[in-house]
This record gives structure tokens, sequence and C-alpha cells, in this order.
């Protein structure tokens, strides 16, 4: 017998951690500015409802998309919410959001094919096209807004394009795309024959009077925009792993098979709380109030640090910040403002289009974020 093991897919070994090197827990006494989730904990009514099907034993096999009852309460919120056009049997409920962007990315590009990312973007979107064999094509948006540029657009799609993948409001940048540019978007889809990917985890938290319009509400758009969204950001059930499919029906019942033969199901006691999510939207607009209020504290600190520039977002629960006037690049700062100032932040350097900026969240306490930036202040100015 020979000695050598077999091998693993390149695509697997090359495949990069995201953020994950800076969102793991720091010693104790760090600040951390870094973790993209609410600082809150779930509604109250939520739990409850989980821990009753639990108690009930509700713990067995169910439909692998979700119960009726589930997809049902999510194809009425989207229809209402948001203008989306899509059946009951239009949703899958996946094990959060990222696996449903994996199942997007599995039904939109194969090898060889290439996927248009308006950079900076999530690490996730990127790692995942890649995954798939596809390359992600990277458009550049211009600070300080880092609104896509169609001109850009229109330029980077070739023969092989069959994507192109959209996050407003944004993460890293915070940038909510106006209904003019999301028009443009479908636009130059529909006369390119692409997929429209689109996240929409933080559609709820827009800070400006921008209104969100998703892609699969304008004409022309449902019949190709693979739509993600869910609970995590809204109701604070980042660690509950639920996430949104929605696609035109035919799609969605090719990814609930994908789903029957990978996961089967989220666990079954948590589908009444996810349900239950989907109506309830009380606990999302006191939560709404608390974002304006540390938004606003973030970006009046941070004003008083000469050598940083922040991007004003204008959605979602981060900063964009320009450190490059201190004469760093993002990964020395985060290094150095981890081991000397305490406080863990997010270099953006290996993002195309990040380079120079680090991302602050503001979803934690005001406390915190009072903390950590005072620190950083003092740091500084040393």
């Amino acid at each position: 017998m020979g000695g050598n093991l077999p091998d693993i897919p390149e695509r697997l070994t090359n495949l990069r951690g995201g953020f994950k090197a800076f969102l793991s827990p720091p010693p104790e006494g760090v600040i951390r500015l870094t973790v993209g989730e609410p600082g809150f904990d779930t509604p109250t009514n939520i739990s409850e409802v989980a821990k009753k099907a639990l108690l009930d034993g509700d713990t067995h096999y169910t439909r692998g998309e979700g119960r009726e009852n589930l997809c049902t309460a999510w194809a009425s919120h989207l229809r209402r919410r948001w203008k989306i056009p899509v059946d009951d049997e239009g949703i899958v409920i996946t094990p959060g959001a990222k696996q449903a962007l994996l199942y997007a990315f599995m039904v939109a590009a194969k090898e060889n094919d290439e996927v248009i990312l308006l950079a900076p973007c999530w690490p996730t979107h990127a790692e995942q096209v890649e995954l798939m064999g596809a390359k992600p094509i990277f458009v550049q948006c211009d600070a300080p807004r880092f609104h896509p540029n169609l001109d850009r657009v229109r330029a980077a799609i070739t023969e092989k394009t069959t994507a192109i993948v959209v996050n407003s409001p944004n993460n890293p940048t915070g940038a909510v795309y106006t209904p003019d540019e999301m028009i443009g978007i479908v636009k130059l889809a529909i006369e390119h024959d692409l997929w429209i990917i689109s996240d929409e985890i933080y559609t709820e938290l827009i800070w400006n009077e921008t209104e969100h319009v998703s892609p699969a509400s304008i004409l022309g758009g449902f019949e190709r925009t693979l739509t993600v969204s869910g609970p995590s950001k809204t109701h604070a059930m980042t660690g509950w792993r639920i996430g949104v499919f929605a696609a035109p029906t035919s799609v969605a019942k090719v990814v609930g098979r994908l789903q029957g033969n990978t996961c089967s199901h989220i666990p079954s006691f948590l589908m009444p709380a996810a349900e239950l999510a989907a109506k309830d939207w009380s606990a999302v607009n006191q939560f709404r109030g608390e974002y304006i209020r540390r938004r606003g504290l973030i970006l009046e600190l941070l004003e008083h640090i000469p050598s940083l520039v922040a991007s004003e977002p204008e959605g979602a629960f981060y900063v964009m910040v320009d450190v490059r006037g201190t004469g760093m690049d993002g990964t020395t700062f985060a290094q150095r403002a981890m081991d000397e100032a305490l406080v863990q932040v997010i270099p953006l350097d290996s993002l195309p289009g990040g380079e120079g900026y680090i991302r602050l969240s503001y979803a934690t306490e005001e406390d915190v974020i009072r903390e950590g930036i005072g620190r950083l202040k003092d740091w500084l100015a040393q």
C-alpha cells in the first residue's frame, strides 16, 4: 500500500477564514468593537416559544424547507414589507443566512464562471464564489459613500459572468443603495441574462431617508433574484442560525431538495420561534432606537481623533474608518491596537477596496463604545 494521503481539493485548502481571526474572543481586558451581532438578547416571547416547543417534544423530522405555516409567514412578510412577489412555496428556511447564500451561489455559479462583487464586500461572498470553483470579479465602490458605479459594473461583465451580488445595507461599508441604483442593476442583469444574489439581512437597519428596494420587487427582477433574509440581525437571533432563502418556486424546489440532501432542515423546535419572528417586529423598533444613538455616539467620538476618517454609515451597524492618516495600514493598526491599546478592531486590507481601512461595530453597549474609542484616542495621542 502507498503511503500518500488522498488530496484535498485546492479550492478547499485555499479557503480563507474571512474576519474569523479578528472575531475570536480576545484576552481579558480587551475592548471588542468587532462582532457583527446585536448587543441585545433575543426577545423573550420568541425564546419562550422555542422553549415550549422543545419541552413539548417537537424534536422530530419535519418538512425540509420548513413547515408550511413557517414558510407562509416569511413569504407573507416579504410580500407585505418589501413587495417581493414570492409564493409560499418559494421559501426555504435554512440553518443561517450563510447557508442560504451558499445555496444561492450553488444555483448561480459553477466552475470557471465569474461573479461580480461590489467592493469592498463581506469576505464570505467572495469565499463562497471560490468554493464553487468560480471567480469573484471585484468592482470598486468609491469612498466615502461606497455606492455602486453602474458603468464600472457594466464594463466588468463578460461572457463568463453569471451573477451580480448585492448587499444593501452593506457590510462592511454601511452603504444603502438607492432605488435608482437597484433599478440599474436589475436592468444590467436582464440585459446580460444574469442572476442577482441579494443579501438583505440588514434591510430593517437603515438610518437615512433611502427607501430599500429589493431587486426582486422590480419589474423583471424577481425571475432572476435569489433573496437572502432572516431574523438574525433584526431580532438579535444570530446564534439561532435561522436564514430565509426566497426565490421563484421552481428555484426554491431545487434548493429544497438540496437542503434535504445536506442538512435536512433547521431544528424542529426552533420553527415556531422562527415563525413568530416573521410576524412580530415590535422589538425591532426598540433596537433601532438604540442603534441610532450608538451610531451617533461612535461618529461623534471618532471626530475627535484627527488621524482617523470615518465614513458615515447609512445602514447596518458598522463604520468604515480610514487609518492611513496614522501612517499605518489597516492590519498594522489592528495588531497594534490590540497589543497596545487593548482594543480589538477588524482590518480590511485583505478585502479589495478595503486597503487602509478598519471596520468598527457599534452594535455593542454605549459604555463599551466610549471606552474603546477613548482608548484608541489616548493611544494615538502618544
